[in-house]
């Protein structure tokens, strides 16, 4: 991102309770680069998982967040009405 630029959150999203989950990895100097890759990338593709940052320490051991967006299912059950049958007898 270009210097004095900042992001701006999409004010509907937050409003609606728009939140990400995180999860924090420790992972060793003994790792090697691509196990570390091929974790990070079975992570990402079976939960949804996207990398929010990574921190490389002196000794070689990586710490690494994840975040998701938390998604929240509301309830459509008590905004329907079904109409009423009526039968003529």
């Amino acid at each position: 991102m270009a210097t004095g630029q900042t992001r701006t959150r999409r004010p509907d999203w937050v409003a609606q309770g728009g939140q990400y989950e995180y999860r924090v990895l420790r992972i060793p100097a003994t790792t090697s680069r691509n196990d570390a890759r091929r974790m990070l990338t079975e992570q990402a593709e079976l939960g949804r998982w996207e990398l929010s940052r990574t921190l490389l320490f002196a000794g070689g051991e990586r710490k690494v967040w994840l975040r998701r967006k938390v998604i929240r299912v509301r309830s459509t059950l008590a905004e329907t009405s079904f109409p009423t049958e009526q039968t003529d007898s």
